[in-house]
This record gives structure tokens, sequence and C-alpha cells, in this order.
């Protein structure tokens, strides 16, 4: 299939908010987040955060922001501030509707997060991958990273398979 000229990826603004929440609850049931999660990803990184659309419906995010380190953001916590100096593009989330699956938005969702990368100069996306998402993430060049003791904690907080991943940006 072909991607939808009436469906674009376009900045995320807080009015999708509503369509973003309902589309994680069908979704990533057994990951919610709460909706100051996403306000808070939205507000301190504008340019990382987009909506797939098709009218006013929301048919997929990307919530993505500058990160450091190895060790990811516990799901449903929030961060308060970014680093300072960050190493790092970090794919919080990247959710499609089943009806627009298969349909090249992932690939563009990715190209959207390298594109904000390397705007802050960064190099390699970083991201966690539940035990669902592995095989999709490895497909688009994803890899282990190497993990601690605090990583292995939060990754365990997912679920027993979840794992940190990276990739270099091309």
């Amino acid at each position: 299939m072909t991607p939808s000229a009436d469906t674009t990826w376009r900045s995320m603004t807080p009015d999708d908010l509503a369509g973003v929440m309902t589309l994680t609850a069908r979704v990533h049931p057994d990951y919610m987040e709460d909706l100051v999660v996403f306000e808070e990803r939205l507000k301190l990184a504008p340019d990382g955060c987009f909506s797939l659309v098709r009218g006013k419906e929301v048919l997929g995010y990307l919530i993505s922001h500058p990160w450091q380190g190895l060790v990811s953001p516990p799901l449903n916590t929030l961060l308060h501030t970014l680093p300072h100096k960050a190493d790092s593009w970090y794919i919080h989330d990247l959710a499609l509707s089943p009806t627009v699956r298969g349909q090249g938005f992932a690939r563009q969702a990715l190209l959207l997060a390298e594109q904000a990368a390397r705007r802050q100069n960064l190099h390699t996306l970083v991201l966690t991958s539940t035990c669902h998402a592995i095989g999709f993430w490895q497909k688009a060049g994803f890899t282990d990273a190497p993990t601690n003791k605090a990583e292995q904690a939060v990754l365990a907080s997912y679920d027993a398979q979840a794992r940190l991943l990276y990739r270099a940006i091309s």
C-alpha cells in the first residue's frame, strides 16, 4: 500500500492530545501513560512531536526529544526538564492506528525524528522497545544498547523482554 495523500504528518498541537490519548489506549493498553506526560513532552520538545492526521482525526503520533546517556526515562514519568548536554535523540513513543500500518508512515516518522536530531547536531536515536515492537525496530536498523542496572530496572517496568535500542543516524 502507499500512503494516502490526505493522511499526513505535521507538528503536534495541544488540540491533538485527546486523539493521541485515544490512540494510545487502543494500541498500547499495557503501557498507558497519563495525559500530563504527553503534555509535558510536547511543551519541552515541540520540534520532536508530530501527529499523523487525516482531517482532524489523529491516526498516529511520534513523541521524541533530546536525551543524555543510556538510562531511559521510566514509563509514565515526567521529565521536568531536558538535559542541557544531550548526546542522543530519544524516541519516547511512535504509535500508528492499525488502519494506516504498512503504508510507510513509520518510516516517515523515523525521518522526522532524524531531522529533529540533526537540527540539534545529535547523531544517535535511542528508544525503549517493548516486547511487541522489537522486531519492528530491528528491521529499522536498531540494535541493543549497552545497559547497566539502573537501565535494567527501567526496562523491567515495561515488560520482561523490553530492550534499550539505538541506531546511528544515517
